[in-house]
């Protein structure tokens, strides 16, 4: 498959600080490809790199098939960017600031469409100060996106806002994917990542530790699934632990929780001994298997809240 990306062996420091440790990575052609990573995990050095905000110390760098350490001026003239913050005077409003963006490029989208696009038509005239936070994603966004890029980088693209508006704005950002554009993303959200990416990279100290879809990695994940269930009598931990497939039992009141490599043969084999004891029965029951958050904690070793 085309590669809009590829990142190889990237190396960044500052100072005595290695940023970037020897960090790989491809992205193909209409995917959203996500970095998942703690804050300082080096996921923005390697985008500022990858975009030419920095100079990387070292590895190789392709964009849309062009080395984008010997001509990142090419590169920017296919890319778009959002970076954290973005920046522009209190009394533009986003019909101007789209006019005026438009105006650097030759080749542009219509900042009309963007503005019905990105739902901006009743803030379009006004002053960028009054918007909320999701407005001003949006905006960023849009912007990114007026100069028709192959590849859309969206560097932390809702933190700091609230529920609805990354809602709001995880809607543009599928719509972006499905007009035809690449979108590269940091976020250090992990359902974010679990619901946006087609594949991504779990980024820590510098380095790529683990790749793949988000269905993937949860199947990586060492810890078995367990099955919680509560019943009209308290259960015998003994005879739980001789269910099939159970590698571990633990009940607290009539409650008990059961770790096992098979689920539906464990719940079978609980369903069967209910029936041998009168009187009892399953009040709740469920099924829980390892998360994004239980692989990335096995990877590294810690939340990535820490």
């Amino acid at each position: 498959m085309e590669l809009a990306l590829s990142v190889r062996n990237l190396v960044k420091s500052y100072g005595a600080v290695q940023a970037v440790r020897g960090l790989s990575f491809e992205v193909r052609a209409g995917e959203i490809f996500g970095l998942l990573g703690p804050n300082g995990a080096g996921k923005t050095s390697t985008i500022e790199c990858v975009i030419g905000l920095r100079q990387a110390d070292g590895g190789e760098i392709t964009v849309c098939g062009v080395d984008a350490i010997r001509y990142p001026r090419e590169v920017k003239r296919r890319i778009g960017v959002t970076l954290q913050a973005t920046a522009l005077p209190d009394k533009i409003t986003p019909r101007e600031a789209l006019r005026l963006f438009a105006s650097f490029y030759r080749d542009h989208a219509r900042p009309e469409d963007l503005i019905e696009r990105f739902s901006l038509g009743e803030k379009a005239d006004a002053n960028f100060e009054t918007l909320s936070g999701g407005q001003k994603q949006r905006l960023a966004i849009a912007l990114a996106l007026i100069n028709n890029p192959e590849v859309l980088f969206l560097d932390e693209p809702t933190a700091g806002l609230d529920p609805q508006s990354r809602r709001e704005l995880h809607e543009v950002i599928g719509q972006t994917r499905a007009a035809g554009k690449t979108v590269v993303l940091t976020t250090h959200y992990i359902e974010e990542a679990q619901q946006l990416c087609d594949r991504l990279a779990v980024v820590d100290g510098g380095r790529v530790i683990a790749s793949g879809t988000p269905a993937e990695l949860i199947a990586s994940a060492k810890s078995p699934p367990h099955v919680t269930f509560t019943t009209a009598v308290a259960p015998e931990v003994g005879r739980l632990r001789g269910l099939a497939a159970v590698t571990g039992a633990k009940v607290t009141g009539q409650t008990a929780t059961l770790h096992t490599t098979h689920p539906s043969q464990t719940i079978i084999d609980l369903v069967n001994l209910l029936q041998t004891q009168p009187g009892n029965e399953l009040v709740e029951l469920a099924i829980h298997k390892p998360s994004l958050e239980d692989v990335f904690i096995e990877l590294t070793g810690r939340s990535i809240r820490d």
